[in-house]
């Protein structure tokens, strides 16, 4: 990535980005330099980065979602990082909120919106919208909540298959996450899910107006750096962030409580596993995600350039001078 940011310069030196370009979308999977790129894009076209993380929004995960460092922050504005406690089940509905007022808070300061992650949905929902599902009530998602943590999720599927089929059969009878979602929502509305999907909100931006790329990097190498960074991000304090969080108490089903490596980590410190053994296990499902990721985006948003990050700052430059 040292290479990348050297030649940021000599591609995009001479290139001012165009007043109806609406943003630059840049994805990829953990660890593809997609924040290197965008600093540099940033710095070079006069651009504010903003962030399409679900993970890197919580305050209290700084070293161990790898967020930008505060040296970075200050070389160009970022919106959208370490804005959220801990405690907040932040959600993409929210997020489909904030990220229009920082696109706009951009533009007001005359600058390019580059809005730079890894979470497929952010992006799926900024350029083709979302289900208008209304708020669920604090109480109904407590006493869902409550049920999963005592008697498992079986129970709650079961449900969900009597009072939403549809939404049940789309579903894996493992899939604590989706299930509880579309249970509530049927608890609150008297609707399923599904119909909700059917009716959303319109998107943020036109993506016909916008250069989309996701960083592609060989399986392989994208591993190395995974495990290259976990070991870098234990060196720079990240076992000490999650006890600081651990001490909070927090419900171990909030988001931020399942980041990556945090649970394992967790466990370390309670003497369950050793350091080695958090690490690898850290490593492996931060692993598994990446695939997870690529498989997603090629389905849901066949629209992004798929690019090598030494291709990435060459290709942007032909896309603006189009």
């Amino acid at each position: 990535m040292r290479l990348i940011l050297r030649d940021a310069a000599v591609y995009l030196s001479t290139v001012t980005a165009p007043r109806n370009m609406d943003a630059i979308l840049l994805a990829g999977p953990t660890t593809s330099g997609k924040s290197a790129l965008a600093l540099a894009l940033a710095e070079e076209l006069g651009g504010t980065i903003i962030n399409a993380d679900s993970m890197q929004v919580y305050r209290d995960l700084r070293i161990i979602t790898a967020r930008p460092s505060p040296a970075d922050e200050a070389r160009v504005p970022h919106l959208l990082y370490g804005h959220v406690d801990a405690a907040e089940n932040y959600s993409v509905g929210r997020w489909c909120v904030d990220a229009p007022a920082a696109i706009a808070q951009a533009r007001q300061a005359g600058r390019m919106p580059i809005v730079v992650g890894g979470t497929g949905l952010y992006f799926k929902t900024l350029t083709q919208g979302l289900a208008a599902v209304p708020p669920i009530p604090a109480g109904t998602r407590a006493a869902v909540r409550e049920r999963l943590a005592a008697d498992g999720v079986a129970p709650l599927y079961a449900e969900l298959q009597q009072r939403d089929p549809v939404t049940a059969e789309r579903l894996m009878p493992g899939d604590r996450s989706r299930i509880t979602r579309a249970l509530e929502v049927v608890l609150t509305t008297g609707r399923s899910l599904t119909d909700w999907h059917r009716e959303g909100m319109p998107a943020v931006i036109d993506a016909t107006r916008t250069v989309k790329l996701f960083l592609d990097v060989e399986r392989a190498e994208l591993y190395r750096r995974i495990d290259a960074r976990f070991d870098a991000m234990l060196v720079a304090g990240a076992l000490d962030e999650v006890s600081k969080l651990a001490q909070r108490g927090l419900d171990a089903s909030l988001p931020a409580m399942k980041a990556h490596g945090v649970p394992w980590l967790i466990r370390h410190l309670k003497g369950d596993i050793t350091l080695a053994e958090a690490a690898d296990r850290g490593k492996r499902d931060t692993c598994r995600y990446t695939k997870r990721q690529t498989t997603w985006f090629r389905n849901q948003l066949p629209g992004f350039a798929w690019t090598k990050p030494g291709d990435a700052l060459a290709f942007v430059s032909d896309a603006i001078r189009r």
